[in-house]
């Protein structure tokens, strides 16, 4: 009878130690950045401004005994303003295996799958003059305008159902309408290929829903580039379309951008962005250089940009440029 007791727990004390051992790890891995930027013009001449970012992720994952995979990610980063005083930022579970693909709940930061590839060929210039304020108290522009990865939303990523092809599917439940009153859900879907040598093509669209009839519509990107020796050619288009045609919020924004990797540590990107707006005469455009070397885990880059009819006007106070030097940190 003891031995039998011994023997149980025995078994008990190695299967304990099975699980633990297959239970997974947490690991931490974080970002931060020191940069020094300005803007100039005739309608805008701020000072010199130092900024600087950082954040660190968590990240845990474990396989079950079935072959899944399940994965845990939070982000803490000072300078989130969206969940808590304390910064706690992106957070998310997914569960994924080869054969299923992945299966993403993010409580904060998710994508649908347009915001997944909506970052322009050129890599969003605009957004450094977004909101800048200029003579008069005019301000410029948001010159694209995405759609979904709300809080608490799914993210779905097929496996490659043939060489380098796979699907992506996406749902925000319970989006609010503008007036404040009952919610709809937004679904949204994507192909993504990359099975040419060189090649990457991405397509996607989502739904606009709002119980606002004149908000309802949809949002899409199409996403290609191509890359040959040290030279990648980019192109992307998104469009956003909410109501009847032609309204204020319907927009579409053409980027081209072409790369050359001078050295493994060395690129330089000269790109152009431009933006047409529904109910616009003038299209806002922007255009700049960016140059990085990477070292280690540390890159050094510098950007110059100029944007021409800011405000989808042609006043000369909606010109300006801007520059930066940052030195950014991957540990």
């Amino acid at each position: 009878m003891n031995n039998f007791k011994k023997i149980g727990l025995t078994a008990l004390a190695a299967s304990l130690v099975s699980v633990s051992a297959n239970a997974g790890a947490l690991t931490a891995s974080g970002t931060a950045s020191m940069n020094i930027e300005g803007h100039t013009g005739t309608g805008h001449n701020a000072p010199t401004t130092f900024s600087m970012a950082n954040s660190v992720t968590m990240s845990g994952s474990g396989e079950m005994d079935n072959g899944l995979t399940v994965s845990v990610s939070f982000e803490m980063d000072q300078g989130a303003a969206n969940n808590s005083s304390l910064g706690f930022d992106n957070h998310s579970v997914t569960v994924s295996s080869d054969t299923m693909g992945s299966l993403t709940l993010a409580g904060h930061g998710g994508n649908s799958t347009t915001t997944a590839i909506d970052t322009t060929a050129a890599g969003d210039m605009w957004d450094n003059f977004d909101g800048l304020t200029v003579l008069d108290g005019t301000t410029l522009a948001d010159a694209a305008i995405g759609n979904g990865g709300v809080d608490n939303s799914l993210f779905y990523k097929s496996p490659d159902v043939m060489d380098g092809l796979n699907f992506t599917l996406s749902y925000d439940p319970q989006v609010e309408g503008t007036s404040g009153t009952g919610s709809d859900g937004q679904v949204g879907y994507g192909v993504n290929y990359t099975g040419m040598e060189g090649l990457s093509f991405s397509y996607a669209t989502s739904d606009i829903n709002d119980h606002d009839s004149d908000k309802a519509g949809d949002n899409s990107v199409i996403k290609a580039s191509y890359a040959y020796g040290p030279v990648t050619v980019s192109y992307s288009e998104m469009e956003h379309d909410e109501g009847a045609s032609g309204g204020t919020n319907d927009t579409t924004i053409t980027s081209y951008a072409l790369s050359y990797t001078v050295s493994d540590e060395l690129s330089v990107t000269l790109g152009t962005e431009t933006s047409d707006r529904g109910d616009a005469t003038t299209d806002l455009e922007v255009e700049g250089i960016k140059v990085s070397y990477t070292t280690g885990g540390m890159t050094i880059s510098a950007n110059s940009m100029s944007i021409e009819n800011g405000n989808y006007g042609t006043g000369a106070k909606e010109d300006a440029d801007y520059w930066k030097l940052g030195a950014s940190f991957a540990f």
